[in-house]
């Protein structure tokens, strides 16, 4: 049974129900102990509470047009005192201006769509592994 200090808790961030839903089952099966799903910025911003005791975040770069983009939601968790680990995941090219800034940050990965299961369980174990310290 894991303590309170090796609990992993993962934020996704994702304007796809569908993959939002696949990504959230995976990581649980992973071994993160719970999933924080949001569909938009403010939807994660509403529920500022558990986002921020999670210790990886996924989302989404691009969350719909004239929405607030995945890299304004890594600007407000950092802002907000977020210290876990940021991952982007993109369906677009590199060259995208969106996923160019994503790549520009030194504290986040950037991952392209379809990511690899076994990328996505590292992550979850890494995370997990320094989540416990």
């Amino acid at each position: 049974m894991p303590t309170g200090d090796d609990v992993l808790r993962v934020l996704v961030l994702e304007d796809d129900k569908d993959l939002r839903t696949l990504l959230c089952e995976l990581m649980e099966a992973c071994g993160a102990e719970a999933c924080v799903r949001a569909a938009s910025f403010d939807e994660m911003v509403r529920q500022k509470q558990q986002v921020l005791g999670c210790g990886l975040a996924l989302m989404d770069v691009n969350l719909g047009s004239g929405q607030p983009s995945g890299l304004d939601a890594y600007h407000w968790l950092r802002d907000n005192g977020f210290t876990g680990r940021i991952v982007f995941l993109t369906g677009h090219a590199r060259h995208h201006p969106l996923v160019r800034k994503a790549q520009e940050l030194t504290q986040a990965q950037v991952l392209s769509k379809p990511v690899n299961t076994k990328e996505l369980m590292a992550l979850v174990k890494d995370s997990h592994g320094s989540s416990g310290s």
